[in-house]
């Protein structure tokens, strides 16, 4: 029978730190992942003897979440249950995690249901075959907490395992002895070496999505994917089609709500993977650009994507100063620095309940200028020119949120991102302050978009220029969208959305107007003149509209 952990606190971590040993007397003959495997090491060299199986604990103690100490007391006693995956993981790493997977040699589907009376939780029933159940907690802040229940998939733990994506994630502790760690495939040894690799041959075979997942893992987590497994990863990649869209974009999101996006589209390009997900993008590859730019169509984008990271990072309500880590990040962060709490607010809106809004303003980044490979002309002077791509790129967009499943509200956001995302850069132009016409016009084509496009601009200028911006350049346009987002946060009864004056009765009673597109179009007018601030009152809204149908003719 395995010991329980011995009380080593060692500054200097044991060489079986987090490993099971076979001792005779004072004497290791064999050590491994499980007790299974530690014995089976010292049979072979002692077969005849019986050795001591115990464990011997890591440096820092696994803490896990005390919902493991209810689903222990509700689990069936001839049952046993693991805590798997990413909470093992993360608690190796000592870093907070929300969700819990586990596995039980009982039933599963009635363990869940139990889980959720004991703690108050709502109970899904996700798959017999599988036996998949889920508890869902949600707290006082609305943030959620899921327990995620399946049978254990093979004759025992080890081969369970064995069928999953990748070591770091084929870890377990037995919910009845926490502390000590099951790791028949050696993640904790690749977690600490920070490699990637996979728990078998087949594992991108069995579910091509592991291909992304292995991207996303890699750029978050700093790891290193070992060459076999890049190379199962390669030999995948034509499977890809085969994944449903909704399992494609919730991985493809995943990843762009996850650190250094930027860098998992650039493995993702390397593997071939996005021709599969991402066609359009293939594209802009090679595509040239004109001075200012210093990048083609394809690289531009990724400096875009990489330079919103900087920003975000340096207008996080939580925000480190390293971050400002050269003159434009530092100028961003003085000029714009007033509206972290509002931006961070923002990006938490949700268009979706599984989806980010700060995801789906880096897929909008992505294909921002996908309409450039097909508008693309060169003039007599020898410039490019990409007149109306905004709106192509638009089009594309709306194509693409189709295919990948996604909602009225998250497509119709992303294609007025596209379409309108060049306006700061025209308001920019003038050298002067957007008036407040200026600022009704934009908030009144962009609506909440507006902040999206305020922060893509400033990505997209960075990447345009690259080293080469001159201060005074990215000066004039954050001056734009300080005005912008003042406007938009602090003084939104000015200009962005002022209280009517009138409306479409005042005008059908006071001026003989008939119901139809002109009733909408003069309180437009109204409201516009409104926000630039040439009209302040209900009377001098009836003047005005007097002397605008007498302008008209009629």
């Amino acid at each position: 029978m395995p010991k329980e952990p011995s009380n080593h606190t060692d500054d200097v971590p044991h060489p079986y730190a987090g490993r099971w040993i076979a001792r005779l007397e004072d004497r290791v003959v064999g050590q491994g992942g499980t007790p299974d495997q530690a014995l089976k090491a010292a049979q072979a060299a002692r077969f005849k003897e019986k050795p001591e199986i115990s464990y011997m604990p890591t440096k820092n103690e696994l803490d896990f979440s005390p919902y493991l100490e209810q689903v222990s007391s509700d689990l069936p006693k001839k049952s046993t249950a693991y805590l798997t995956g990413g909470a093992v993981r993360d608690a190796l790493l000592q870093k907070a995690f929300d969700d819990l997977d586990f596995t039980t040699t009982g039933d599963a589907l009635k363990l869940a249901r139990k889980v959720a009376n004991s703690l108050g939780g709502a109970y899904y029933r996700l798959d017999d075959e599988t036996q998949s159940g889920r508890v869902v907690l949600t707290q006082e802040d609305g943030s959620r907490n899921i327990l995620d229940f399946t049978k254990l998939r093979a004759a025992d733990l080890e081969n369970d395992l064995l069928g999953r994506d990748f070591t770091i994630n084929a870890m377990a502790v037995d919910i009845r002895n926490p502390r000590a760690l099951l790791d028949p495939l050696g993640g904790m040894n690749d977690l600490i070496a920070k490699r990637l690799r996979a728990c078998s041959d087949t594992a991108f075979k069995d579910d091509p999505v592991r291909i992304l997942r292995a991207v996303r893992f890699a750029a978050a987590y700093e790891l290193h994917i070992v060459p076999e497994t890049r190379k199962l990863m390669r030999k995948a990649v034509g499977n890809l089609p085969q994944v449903s869209p909704e399992r494609l974009r919730d991985e493809l999101f995943r990843i762009l709500s996850s650190p250094r996006p930027a860098a998992s589209l650039r493995a993702l390009e390397v593997l071939g993977v996005l021709p599969h997900i991402l066609p359009e993008l293939t594209d802009l590859k090679s595509v040239s650009q004109s001075a200012p730019h210093v990048y083609d169509v394809w690289e531009h984008t990724l400096h875009t994507l990489e330079n919103l990271e900087v920003i975000l990072a340096s207008l996080a309500e939580e925000y480190d100063h390293d971050t400002a880590r050269n003159l434009s990040s530092g100028l961003i962060v003085v000029r714009l620095g007033r509206f972290r709490k509002q931006i961070s607010e923002h990006l938490k809106t949700e268009l979706n309940r599984d989806r980010s809004l700060r995801a789906l303003l880096f897929l909008a980044v992505l294909y921002h200028d996908s309409g450039k490979p097909e508008t693309q002309t060169i003039d007599a002077s020898g410039k490019i020119r990409f007149l109306e791509h905004e709106r192509i790129g638009a089009d594309i967009i709306a194509q693409r949120a189709k295919a990948l499943r996604l909602s009225n509200p998250e497509r119709d956001r992303l294609i007025t991102i596209l379409a309108q995302h060049m306006r700061p850069f025209h308001l920019a132009q003038t050298g002067e302050a957007p008036t407040r016409k200026a600022v009704y016009r934009f908030f009144h084509a962009t609506d909440k978009a507006g902040v999206d496009i305020c922060l893509l601009s400033l990505a997209d200028l960075m990447a345009t220029y690259a080293n080469t911006l001159p201060p005074d350049t990215l000066q004039n346009q954050l001056g734009v969208v300080r005005v912008l987002l003042e406007a938009y946060w602090e003084k939104p009864e000015q200009s962005v959305s002022p209280a009517p004056l009138l409306d479409g009765k005042d005008l059908i009673k006071e001026f003989k107007i008939k119901p139809g597109p002109l009733v909408g179009q003069l309180l437009e007018v109204i409201r516009e003149t409104q926000a630039a601030g040439e009209i302040k009152s209900r009377d001098e809204a009836k003047k005005f509209v007097r002397y605008w149908i007498e302008k008209q003719g009629g």
